[in-house]
């Protein structure tokens, strides 16, 4: 494991000898513009493994992506190696389905203290609320990005994590007119969660737990994300869905593309730079 083959993974060559905020911010954008979030390994027939190495070789050399516990895991050892204060939490993700939080922590997530402040990183949510940028640890306190307006709020020790939704403008073919815009406000729940310390064995259980429960929505679906420099890419299942942040006032762009069986593939390869080894069923 070698921090430099890392940093051609993620394409990033800047100079790192401080272990400082804006560092921290330009290797979480390289990473989650080059690793995407997927769950690819449960639909192709193989196990996926929650050791690092396993994970480093899965990701940095098989240039593959991972979910939540892959992604935060391998972002953990990088910034431990650059001399960053890091801690592993563990975090409750809210199911809109069920109005509410999951009982049991099924997320990771990484703390980063700098100077004094504490900072969350997570490149392992994927998709439209994934954040962009490390974000302050302040509650009540609006945080602009990309993707849209991030806040945490903290009640009693619990810390909650929220979006506030933009519009979505779903583009027809030769469509060149855009709606007028509903009104905003529209927070989305993303997952609540304490500043206890974790540890990665803390999650074997809900690794192994997660590749076999048929209810959860990872065995359910077959998820391919990645943050592009304006939007994201999603394939989930054969549906393909490109979005463009912020592509008029406070809208996002969406094109939505159904895929075939034989173009699942090449899209994978082209859009998200993946040559998977075993056969995936969508």
């Amino acid at each position: 494991m070698n921090i430099q083959e890392y940093f051609g993974r993620i394409s990033y060559n800047k100079p790192h000898k401080d272990a400082d905020l804006q560092t921290l911010t330009d290797i979480f954008q390289h990473h989650i513009q080059t690793i995407p979030f997927e769950n690819l390994s449960m639909h192709c027939g193989e196990a996926i493994e929650l050791d690092l190495q396993s994970t480093y070789n899965k990701i940095v050399r098989k240039k593959r992506g991972g979910w939540c516990l892959e992604i935060n895991h391998l972002l953990f050892w990088a910034l431990q190696e650059l001399g960053y204060d890091v801690c592993i939490l563990g975090a409750h993700s809210y199911e809109p389905a069920e109005k509410g939080y999951t009982a049991e922590i099924n997320h990771i997530l990484l703390k980063v203290e700098i100077k004094g402040d504490s900072y969350i990183v997570d490149a392992g949510f994927g998709g439209a609320y994934q954040m962009w940028q490390p974000l302050m640890l302040i509650s009540g306190k609006d945080q602009p990005q990309d993707p849209g307006i991030f806040r945490f709020m903290e009640d009693n020790g619990t810390w909650y994590f929220e979006k506030v939704k933009r519009k979505h403008y779903i583009a027809e073919p030769g469509d060149t007119d855009f709606p007028d815009t509903p009104e905003l406000g529209n927070i989305r729940k993303i997952y609540r969660f304490t500043l206890e310390p974790r540890h990665i064995d803390d999650f074997q259980e809900l690794n192994a737990y997660l590749q076999v429960s048929p209810d959860n929505i990872l065995q359910k679906k077959s998820i391919c994300t990645l943050q592009t420099t304006n939007g994201l890419l999603a394939l989930v299942g054969w549906t393909l869905t490109e979005m463009k942040y912020n592509y008029v006032e406070d809208m996002d762009l969406v094109n939505i593309t159904t895929l075939t069986d034989e173009e699942i593939e090449k899209t994978l390869k082209d859009k998200f730079d993946i040559v998977l080894e075993n056969k995936l069923v969508p």
